[in-house]
């Protein structure tokens, strides 16, 4: 049942404005949207199919819907709100698409008429993936219990899981899941532009959970660079946890080439230890090695396979570590990237030998250590990038990198795709058996 006289209006027609606008559409709304006023004529003629109304501007959408959801990349949610705020219909609910919370709700609160309600939200995926059954932040700002009813009555089209948060609470676990994640990824993709090599073609990345680091930093780097540049840098929580991962990538890489053998081995066992107990029979997270081995984009034979320090994985679980961080805590709001890492780290620390290898690779291997080398540059330039501030150095980064990764760039997606897939067929499976 949709909430009878009630429009929503969408501002910005970008993947995930339109994918909220054909669901919207879908449960039977009357759907407003608007891009910038020099993409009217081109959103009519390319949705003219979908029965949305495609109105000029912001102002337009402001004015007749019910429910406003800005659907703007987060460093312009400022700029957008100040601009059409002003227009918002009297008694409307206010809400915003971004992964920053805070200055979202600032924005609102210092443009937006005080006859308007500011119930706002946050689809926990992106644009690739069904909003069913998907993660959604619901966050009470200011509203009547009647407005705020009816906010979320409207979201329930989404057919996603609610989780309800204040913006604070939001952007602390947005933090904590996606910001170390998001910048492992982005950095192994640098780390290949920068040594000229593509991992489909490199022996160190054919089988197992390296076919996912692969398939999902591919996946990143087919999305659009402000997805993760608002989380990073407009996050004074994410900064943090990026300054540790760069700490401990560096304590770890440091004593590697330095040969402090034991030191490394006691670090890495006391963050196994913490994060995943002394007790490591019982895996949270389902990877299943024979899904991991049969989705690869590998062209290398599995002969040629060379072992990994995991440098990536291992820094992981010693952030975890030294911000006394249980990663399983935040799987509430968990986003497809963020499962993924947490069940590659976790599959690696619960494999006694595939650990053992992973820390005397990392110890003894020449060649991995200079390879090692490359990533290490590439993490501690992003965390320089990111704690600047530099939105334009960063979107410079991320698109040489995506552009020197371009040949598998959808094949990445479609793969990382198929493998949240199966995990969530695997997981559903186990808990029916249970």
């Amino acid at each position: 049942m949709v909430v009878e006289n009630f429009e929503i209006g969408i501002i910005g027609a970008g993947d995930m404005g339109m994918l909220y606008a054909r669901r919207f559409k879908q449960a039977g709304y009357v759907v407003n949207l608007c891009d910038t006023p020099e993409r009217h004529t081109e959103l009519q003629s390319k949705h003219k199919d979908l029965g949305l109304n495609i109105l000029r501007d912001g102002y337009a959408v402001s004015r007749r819907s019910d429910l406003i959801i800005y659907s703007v990349p987060a460093v312009v949610i400022n700029t957008a709100v100040e601009k059409y705020g002003r227009a918002t219909k009297v008694g409307a609910i206010v809400a915003g698409q971004t992964s920053v919370k805070t200055p979202e709700v600032r924005a609102f609160i210092e443009h937006l008429p005080l006859d308007t309600h500011i119930v706002t939200c946050h689809s926990m995926h992106g644009p690739n993936i069904s909003t069913r059954g998907q993660p959604l932040a619901i966050i009470r700002v200011r509203s009547s219990d009647e407005h705020y009813e009816r906010a979320v009555h409207a979201l329930e089209a989404l057919e996603s899981r609610m989780i309800f948060l204040t913006y604070e609470e939001h952007d602390r676990i947005t933090a904590d899941t996606q910001a170390a994640t998001h910048l492992s990824f982005i950095s192994l993709g640098t780390a290949w532009s920068l040594q000229g090599y593509h991992p489909w073609l490199n022996p160190q990345f054919i089988s197992g959970i390296n076919n996912v680091k692969v398939a999902m930093a591919l996946r990143i780097y087919a999305s659009k660079w402000h997805v993760y540049a608002g989380l990073a840098i407009m996050n004074p929580l994410a900064k943090r946890q990026i300054s540790c991962y760069v700490e401990s990538m560096t304590t770890l890489y440091k004593w590697m080439v330095a040969g402090n053998r034991q030191e490394f081995r006691t670090l890495i066992h006391d963050a196994a230890d913490f994060v995943f107990g002394h007790d490591r029979s019982h895996k949270k997270i389902m990877l299943d090695d024979s899904v991991l081995q049969q989705l690869s984009l590998s062209q290398v034979p599995d002969e040629m396979s060379r072992p990994n320090s995991h440098l990536s994985l291992l820094s992981a679980a010693v952030c975890w570590y030294k911000m006394r961080m249980s990663p399983y805590d935040n799987l509430v709001c968990q986003t497809p990237p963020f499962r993924m890492w947490l069940g590659i780290v976790e599959y690696l620390f619960c494999d006694h030998a595939m650990l053992e290898q992973s820390i005397e690779t990392a110890l003894e291997d020449r060649y991995t250590q200079a390879e090692d080398l490359v990533f290490y540059t590439a993490v501690t330039g992003w965390g320089q990038c990111i704690e600047l501030g530099s939105f334009d150095g960063y979107r410079e980064r991320f698109e040489k990198t995506a552009e020197f990764l371009r040949p598998k760039l959808e094949e990445g997606k479609d793969l990382s795709t198929m493998i949240l897939k199966k995990l969530t067929n695997g997981e559903a499976q186990a808990s029916l058996n249970k």
